[in-house]
């Protein structure tokens, strides 16, 4: 794996800061926290966080939803950033309450690419949500200006509460959920210094099973999309998470969706479908369908170091979906690591993919040409996860990889020069507290049983289709 004499640098730079740290304060001040156990003194002073981490995290779990944004799942949540109204232009509009199951006029997506995003942002104003309209093509109106209705949405709420709600994470970019799952695995989007991967490819499936003749979209970085005028999406421009955990013999698996009537021999819904190397490769058998699969591996303890996990569509908390299953799923899914024998040793990350039209309050602070993004929610679950704690670092997903190479002692992705973000990420390692007794696990109540899923036909349909 390359890694430029800069990346070297910024990693000895930050683990330096990282020891100094922990001479003070394991995870001092991090913006205000809800219940916070406050960072107590590490028992042994000279112990980096880092070393901390990697000696007690064994697996590492990034659990990924669709769709939704911070304001939108926890709005009032104590301690966290949220706010009652958005704005559309000048005037001032107070959230109302949905369900996961909308009204018929509204269960059509909301169109959610990188100019919807942008109209939204309006230059860090946040009050254009308002010019954007469904995919059926009517204007949304002040249907974005919302939130979820508590009773829905409450497994996610007592997960926030008993570990970390960290309420400033973003998508590196804006725009939808195709390059959000880039990012995910690889921290980068970028195909050369001054043009990126936006939007998504024009035809299903994604990724190198697209049909013959399929393209992909760019942004330059003179903020011009070009529509149409992206390669082919079966990338070899990029390194990913793949070829580190690969490199260093640490095992992975990535529980994705069938489509299409395919299943992990062929057609499924994962973004290593648009890696060559994976997707015709030996690393092609870590892609595991159905996603369910995970809750028996995880209730029998054969999870593998590093996992992404993937919903169906039904469970996938989409706004289209029609379903108010996805919390469950996550329950499930988190329930059974909790319960099983590995908990001791892993650490979850559940994060939702891009904001999907939603109203969110809060300007991304924007590092480069692309982003970051429109905030999104994340919670980090783990018996060492600082209890009731609500983090206001700004992270970004190049934070979730930073995290995984903290844990397993991985080089970076790529170099910041080639446009990987895992480099200048904020490590979400101070959402932990290694000087804390282990939190027991206490099982999320759900609406759905584990067996819901466990039984549930696949639908074969993407969790997302832009």
């Amino acid at each position: 794996m390359f890694r430029s004499k800069d990346a070297a640098n910024m990693i000895a730079r930050y683990r330096f800061a990282a020891a100094l740290a922990a001479l003070i304060v394991l995870g001092g001040c991090s913006g205000g926290a809800t219940g916070s156990t406050g960072g107590a003194l590490p028992s042994s002073p000279n112990v980096p966080p880092q070393t901390l981490l990697s000696s007690h995290i064994k697996h590492l779990v990034i659990i990924v939803q669709e769709n939704r944004t911070l304001d939108h799942i926890f709005m009032g949540f104590p301690g966290a950033d949220t706010q009652s109204f958005g704005y559309s232009g000048t005037t001032k509009v107070p959230l109302h309450q949905v369900s996961f199951i909308a009204p018929k006029a509204y269960m059509v997506d909301m169109i959610h690419n990188w100019s919807s995003a942008h109209a939204g942002y309006d230059g860090g104003k946040m009050d254009g949500f308002e010019h954007n309209s469904f995919s059926a093509g009517q204007p949304v109106g002040t249907w974005p200006y919302a939130y979820l209705e508590r009773s829905e949405v409450q497994p996610y709420w007592d997960m926030a509460s008993r570990y970390v709600l960290a309420d400033h994470m973003f998508p590196a970019m804006f725009g939808g959920s195709f390059t959000a799952h880039l990012d995910l695995i690889s921290g980068n989007t970028d195909l050369t210094p001054t043009t990126s991967e936006v939007d998504w490819p024009d035809a299903m499936p994604w990724g190198c099973d697209a049909p013959k003749g399929t393209t992909s979209s760019l942004l330059t970085s003179a903020d011009v999309f070009e529509a149409g005028a992206g390669p082919f999406p079966c990338f070899t421009q990029f390194h990913t998470m793949a070829d580190t955990l690969d490199a260093a013999k640490v095992s992975w698996k990535y529980y994705a969706p069938a489509v299409n009537g395919g299943d992990a021999g062929g057609l499924v819904w994962s973004e290593f479908s648009a890696i060559k190397s994976v997707r015709y490769g030996p690393d092609w058998s870590k892609i595991v369908s159905p996603p369910t699969t995970v809750l028996a591996d995880a209730a029998s303890g054969n999870l593998p170091q590093m996992t992404w996990v993937i919903p169906d569509y039904k469970d996938s908390d989409h706004s289209a979906a029609d379903s108010d299953t996805g919390p469950s799923w996550v329950a499930a899914v988190v329930n059974a690591i909790g319960q099983g024998p590995d908990w001791n040793s892993t650490a979850i990350v559940v994060v939702w993919d891009d904001w999907g039209g939603w109203n969110d309050h809060l300007a991304p602070t924007q590092l480069d040409w692309k982003g970051l993004g429109i905030r999104v929610p994340c919670i980090i679950i783990s018996p060492y996860a600082r209890k009731g704690y609500v983090d206001h670092t700004q992270y970004e997903f190049g934070s979730i990889l930073k995290l995984a190479e903290e844990t397993f002692n991985l080089p970076v992705v790529g170099p910041a020069s080639f446009g990987y973000t895992d480099t200048r990420a904020t490590s979400i390692i101070d959402a932990f507290d290694f000087t804390q007794k282990p939190l027991p696990f206490v099982k999320i109540p759900a609406k759905y049983p584990p067996s819901h899923f466990a039984n549930e036909k696949p639908s074969m349909r993407a969790p997302d289709d832009d």
